[in-house]
């Protein structure tokens, strides 16, 4: 079989949307996924059983070094909201405030909050089928009341845009309203507070840190950009801003970055915000 006949049989045999509903391009080359996935899929069901083995065993999921070693290796999908909800602690507060989500969608709204979310509802994975007007059911109107329920709830923050790919990368996961709204309050709320505030100095700072980062690991990259005198914020802001929800592939979202420590990464923030703070 020539490279053109394979790479028709494959065409034929890989869906053309993938798990998570999105297209897959035009130029995806299908003969070389359907290799490479091939052994690509003994890991992934090892690394399934003993996932289903984990939680199985616990009960439930507890924080261990053991649990913190499978999540750098990655969840497997259908237990992966689950694992979010435990150690996130977005379970918690869902368990101890029951019903506020709804109350939240049932209370007094706020017109300005509901055309800023509406504005941004059809530029929500554009390549997705479970997000266009058409989808039964539209994730769209799922989005609207996820994002609302949230700007009501976190009143400093509101929306910003970014929120609707977080949200909407959530809602794909979950497929539960409620727990995507815990899950962003745990993402916006407690682990990037600074994110989304109006200074936005957390974000901020992890541009300045990546700035860094390459002045060190890839000089050449940062003096060709010093060079043409690109602002990093400009290249990268809209990489943070949506928490490369919309920038990486979907498996790698949310994953733990690799071979630097974490305790390298809190130096380089703090000198960084120190920086930017001495700034203002």
């Amino acid at each position: 079989m020539d490279p053109a006949e394979r790479a028709q049989a494959a065409r034929a045999r890989v869906p053309r949307i993938d798990p998570y509903g999105f297209e897959r391009p035009e130029d995806f080359d299908y003969a070389a996924y359907e290799e490479f996935f091939s052994t690509y899929l003994v890991i992934l069901t090892k690394r399934a059983i003993k996932w289903s083995k984990l939680l199985k065993g616990n009960g439930g999921v507890r924080k261990s070094l053991t649990v913190k070693r499978y999540v750098r290796k990655g969840i497997p999908l259908e237990h992966r909201a689950r694992v979010w909800m435990a150690v996130s602690g977005a379970q918690a507060q869902m368990d101890q405030n029951p019903g506020y989500y709804h109350r939240l969608l049932e209370g007094e709204g706020s017109p300005s909050l509901e055309e800023a979310i509406r504005t941004d509802l059809n530029r929500t994975f554009p390549d997705n089928v479970r997000f266009r007007k058409t989808a039964e059911p539209c994730l769209q109107k799922t989005l609207y009341n996820v994002l609302l329920a949230y700007g009501l709830h976190n009143q400093a923050v509101g929306y910003c845009q970014g929120m609707n790919f977080i949200a909407g990368y959530l809602i794909l996961i979950t497929k539960n309203e409620e727990e995507s709204f815990w899950l962003l309050d745990a993402l916006v709320g407690r682990i990037l507070p600074d994110y989304y505030s109006p200074a936005m100095l957390g974000l901020k700072t992890d541009q300045e840190v990546l700035a860094e980062l390459v002045r060190m690991k890839l000089p050449a990259v940062a003096a060709l950009m010093d060079g043409h005198g690109v602002l990093w914020t400009l290249l990268v802001s809209r990489w943070f801003i949506c928490l490369f929800v919309d920038i990486l592939p979907v498996e790698k979202i949310f994953s733990e970055p690799g071979s630097l420590s974490m305790t390298t990464i809190t130096r380089l923030r703090e000198s960084c915000r120190a920086a930017l703070q001495a700034q203002s």
